[in-house]
């Protein structure tokens, strides 16, 4: 049975909702697409509040896997923060794929996060960029408008998603992750399994929720 019923200190999350994350797209992940029906549905019922993010990469920017010659799209460097997985050019500024989906509906929207636009460092959660002490200023403006449950929806399940949830929950938030109207890339790892497995675990160890678009009482 539904249970869930959003109230003035919840707010949705809309994830890197952009057509270079879908089919056909500079980083494609499959089922992309699929999720922008799905966050409508939620938009269109139960949630009033949301914030929005958005990749904003600068041409040749420090992840691209073009900028470090003789290295390919999802090899895996050393940067001064740590690993960084290596993508395709994507999410370039002021380019159609960059902007959050045009059927997405923004009415709704109080705040885009842009992330990621620092050419040398990449951003994965929508607090905190990779390196992990610049902040977005998100969690000051959630503070400011008494937001303590935080339920998340977009792409990609094992990293922006996850990321951002993972902060969400060590900032002290009540964390939700909407399954289905979230899809994943699923890398495979060295030591076996996926992205996706390795970080539904690290998320689940956190205290985040994982819940459909059912459980909520429209």
């Amino acid at each position: 049975m539904p249970s869930i019923r959003p109230t003035d200190t919840d707010m949705l999350g809309l994830i890197d909702v952009q057509p270079c994350f879908m089919p056909g797209g500079a980083l494609a992940i499959a089922g992309g697409d699929e999720v922008v029906p799905a966050i409508n549905r939620l938009l269109a019922g139960p949630f009033v509040q949301v914030f929005a993010t958005q990749d904003w990469h600068p041409p040749g920017h420090s992840s691209f896997a073009s900028s470090h010659p003789g290295r390919a799209p999802f090899d895996s460097i050393a940067m001064p923060y740590g690993p960084q997985t290596l993508w395709p050019d994507h999410a370039i500024q002021r380019s159609a794929e960059a902007e959050l989906h045009p059927g997405l509906d923004q009415r709704r929207i109080e705040l885009i996060i842009r992330k990621g636009f620092r050419p040398a460092i990449d951003s994965y959660s929508a607090f905190f960029e990779n390196d992990r002490t610049t902040a977005t200023g998100l969690d000051g403006w959630l503070r400011a408008r008494g937001i303590r449950r935080l339920f998340l929806a977009g792409l990609a399940t094992d990293y922006c998603v996850a990321f951002s949830a993972e902060d969400a929950a060590r900032l002290g938030y009540h964390v939700c992750v909407i399954e289905d109207a979230c899809r994943g890339i699923g890398l495979p790892l060295p030591e076996g399994g996926d992205t996706i497995a390795a970080a539904k675990a690290r998320l689940a160890a956190a205290g985040v929720r994982f819940i459909t678009a059912a459980d909520f009482v429209i």
